[in-house]
C-alpha cells in the first residue's frame, strides 16, 4: 500500500562529514575569504557559506569539515568538493581528496492520514508520547536504525538515516507498521467518532494542523 501512496517524502538537510589529512591555519583562510565566519573564542571551527548549492561547511584546523544544509547526498558531496576547490584556487594548500561520510539525513513526509498516537503509545514499541510536553509521538526504529516524529495530523519528520534509500525505506515501514495496527483515522472517522450525524458533517469546519 505504502508504495502506491504517495507519502511526500522531502529531504531537508543532510550532514556530512570529511576529513583531510592535514591541518589548516584558519586565519589564512579567513583574510582570503569574505564568505567566511570565524571566532574563536565562541566556536572552534571556521564557516564556509556557499549560496550553490545553499550549504554551510564548518572547516576545523584539524582538517576534519562538517557540511550542513544541503537537500541531497549528490549536494552534500558536490559543496564539500566546491570548498576544497575554492581553497585551492585561491592559494590555500590542500594536499588530498576529501573523505566525505554522510552523517545524518533529515526528511519530513506525510501519511495522508491522521494517526492514533494515544493507541500508538501503547501498542507499539520503542514509542515516548507525552502529549503535554511535545505534540509529537518519538519512534525509535530498530532497523533500519532512525527516529521518527509522528504528529496526529499524519505528517512525520525522519532523522538518523545515513542514506536517502534508508529514510524512504523507515517511511515506507512506519506506515506499514501503523496501517498494521490499524492506527489511522481519517476525518470521516473522527465525525463518526464523536458522535455527529452525516447531516451535520458538513457543519463542521475542518481544522488544519
Amino acid at each position: 500500500m505504502a508504495e502506491t501512496l504517495d507519502l511526500e517524502i522531502a529531504i531537508q538537510n543532510v550532514v556530512a562529514s570529511a576529513s583531510l589529512d592535514q591541518k589548516f591555519n584558519l586565519m589564512d583562510i579567513v583574510k582570503t575569504f569574505s564568505n567566511v565566519e570565524y571566532n574563536p573564542k565562541r566556536f572552534p571551527g571556521l564557516v564556509f557559506r556557499l549560496k550553490r548549492p545553499k550549504t554551510a561547511t564548518l572547516i576545523f584546523s584539524t582538517g576534519k569539515m562538517v557540511c550542513t544544509g544541503a537537500k541531497s547526498e549528490k549536494l552534500a558531496k558536490s559543496a564539500v568538493n566546491k570548498v576544497v576547490r575554492e581553497l585551492k584556487k585561491n592559494g590555500i594548500v590542500v594536499l588530498g581528496k576529501p573523505v566525505i561520510i554522510i552523517q545524518n539525513i533529515v526528511a519530513s513526509a506525510n501519511l495522508q492520514s491522521q494517526v492514533d498516537l494515544e493507541t500508538a503509545s501503547d501498542v507499539l514499541d520503542n514509542v515516548m508520547y507525552e502529549p503535554e510536553q511535545f505534540p509529537g509521538l518519538i519512534y525509535r526504529m530498530a532497523d533500519p536504525k532512525t527516529v521518527l516524529l509522528v504528529f496526529t495530523s499524519g505528517k512525520i519528520v525522519c532523522t538518523g538515516g545515513k542514506s536517502e534509500e534508508i529514510v524512504h525505506e523507515s517511511v515506507n515501514k512506519l506506515y506499514e507498521l501503523l496501517d498494521d495496527f490499524d492506527l489511522f483515522y481519517t476525518y470521516t472517522d473522527f465525525i463518526h467518532t464523536c458522535g455527529f450525524s452525516h447531516r451535520r458533517v458538513n457543519q463542521i469546519p475542518i481544522l488544519h494542523t
